[in-house]
């Protein structure tokens, strides 16, 4: 049971609200009251679910850990299913208003391909928040926040790369490079193996135009 538990699919909405929870001063502040004097959206915000606010931060900062994208509607190449219509419809009648400037919060991929993999959509509020209106699709893979760790900035990447070719040079018998068996032929082969695979990430993260995490979670260039 904990290990069926330990290995559910992500349920990125909930990670969101954990992001959240984690600021006190955030959520004190949608406790009280928000200013939004600019706001592209005309809400009664005592109408609104507070648990479905969230600032640009806590947006942010889910989007790095997942490499998710945060994007304008017409980037997403998806339908939208029937039950976000119907809850924007119940939101412009509840709030006597007609809603603009939708987000999706997704993977890449839902960017570009037609794919379900829980995309979220969002309408600004004021103030860099936002209001989290449906959530569909399949949940995440339970892994992919740890897959995608290496890919939040270069330490992470270096660190990876190192910890990947301890374990290669560990499975790499010794005496196909020395008839014996020494530390200081085990970090000469440690050393060529990580040269080879950061040659290797290096090349494939150019020639793809990939970049890192906290590069691309507002970016609408497919090659992120």
């Amino acid at each position: 049971m904990m290990k069926m538990k330990l290995f559910r699919p992500t349920n990125i909405a909930e990670k969101l609200m954990d992001a959240r929870a984690a600021n006190a001063s955030l959520m004190q502040e949608i406790n009280s009251c928000i200013s939004r004097p600019s706001s592209v959206n005309d809400f009664d915000l005592e109408l609104l679910a507070t648990a479905s606010i969230f600032h640009l931060d806590t947006i942010k900062e889910t989007c790095i850990d997942y490499r998710l994208r945060f994007l304008d509607l017409k980037y997403f190449k998806n339908d939208l299913p029937q039950e976000a219509f119907d809850k924007i419809a119940a939101l412009e009648t509840t709030h006597s208003t007609q809603l603009s400037g939708f987000k999706v919060m997704a993977p890449s991929k839902l960017f570009r391909l037609k794919n379900t993999d829980d995309p979220l959509l969002f309408v600004p509020i004021g103030n860099d928040y936002f209001y989290l209106i449906h959530q569909w699709g399949d949940d995440l893979s339970p892994f992919r926040k740890a897959l995608m760790w290496p890919f939040k900035n270069i330490w992470n990447l270096l660190i990876t790369l190192l910890g990947v070719s301890w374990i290669a040079t560990s499975l790499t018998p010794m005496a196909i490079f020395s008839q014996t068996t020494s530390w200081s032929t085990f970090w000469m082969v440690y050393f060529f193996i990580f040269k080879a695979i950061a040659a290797v990430v290096l090349y494939a993260g150019f020639a793809t135009g990939k970049n890192f995490n906290p590069a691309i979670w507002n970016s609408k260039y497919n090659k992120a």
